[in-house]
Parts: structure tokens; C-alpha cells; sequence
């Protein structure tokens, strides 16, 4: 059972769904995987909850 766990920036609901079906068909052409087995799990992180270089994203200009 694949499971996949995307850290990311706050998304629309419709890139989430598009990137998991993309995903999921990946499992199923490489590892030959039935699709109902391949979860996904979105983790989104906002500005304030990360840095980079020393730098909060909330606080660095076009991340």
C-alpha cells in the first residue's frame, strides 16, 4: 500500500485533486499498484511555519 505525503504551500482544492490523481497514476504504471491502494496525504504549511536561509517565509518577499 503506497503511501505519499506532500508538504506544501496552501493549494486549491482542485490542484490537490488533480495532483493526487496524477499521482496515484504514477503508482500504477511504475509498480503495477491497484489505485485504490495508493493513499495520499496533503500536509500544507503556511509562511509562518517555515524558514529558509534564516528567513520565516512570512517574512521573505515572494516565496
Amino acid at each position: 500500500m503506497p503511501i505519499v505525503t506532500i508538504q506544501q504551500f496552501p493549494r486549491d482544492l482542485e490542484q490537490k485533486r488533480e495532483l493526487a490523481r496524477r499521482v496515484t497514476e504514477a503508482f500504477v504504471e511504475v509498480y503495477g499498484a491497484e489505485p485504490q491502494s495508493v493513499q495520499v496525504f496533503f500536509s500544507e504549511v503556511e509562511a509562518e511555519n517555515w524558514a529558509k536561509g534564516g528567513v520565516m517565509g512570512s517574512d521573505s518577499a515572494g516565496r
